[in-house]
């Protein structure tokens, strides 16, 4: 009987150290997967340089000849301004099918391989002597919201913002202050 037990004990010994052995591999591959999906590891680095043509350029690959001047970001750390928020907010309320990129500015130009296409300025319509007040306002505020996501941290404007937007002067003057 002795003997018996002991083969018993043994097989179940075994067992036991054979659960806690898939045990273990079951969690350590949870933990693999898990970290593999994590936005740690999915995040990665925009650089952004300027060619020999003077354009900004933007990507996640360097050419070696302007490794010296690029300047790169962690995606990870980004964060949308408010200007970019807004933008896309009201990109989405509007209904339009490609809303904004978070980071990108509105008409940017297109990716490097395609077809370049002339930019309608925004707002699409400008002041005349024959515009009146109610339109007038409108067009300054559209002119405003298109300038904001090229204002700077003091207030100045990004020269890229005028080849994208129109100037409207403030309608102040002429209709007196808005009135809603």
């Amino acid at each position: 009987m002795n003997a018996r037990n002991t083969g018993c004990s043994i097989v179940v010994l075994q067992l036991l150290h054979l659960a806690a052995f898939k045990i273990i591999t079951i969690v350590l591959v949870a933990v693999v997967v898990n970290m593999a999906l994590s936005p740690a590891a999915r995040a990665t680095s925009i650089c952004r340089w300027i060619d020999e043509n003077g354009k900004a350029q933007f990507s996640d690959v360097v050419p070696d000849r302007y490794s010296s001047i690029v300047t790169c970001t962690h995606t990870q750390n980004s964060e949308p301004s408010v200007e970019q928020r807004a933008a896309n907010a009201k990109a989405k309320a509007r209904g339009d099918k490609a809303a904004p990129v978070a980071g990108a500015a509105p008409n940017s130009a297109p990716a490097q391989g395609k077809a370049s296409q002339p930019v309608a300025k925004q707002p699409s319509d400008n002041v005349t002597d024959s515009t009146d007040c109610k339109t007038w306002q409108r067009l300054f505020s559209e002119s405003g919201a298109c300038f904001a996501p090229f204002r700077t941290a003091l207030g100045g404007i990004k020269a890229e913002a005028f080849s994208v937007c129109n100037e409207v002067p403030n309608p102040e003057a002429k209709c007196g202050p808005k009135t809603d």
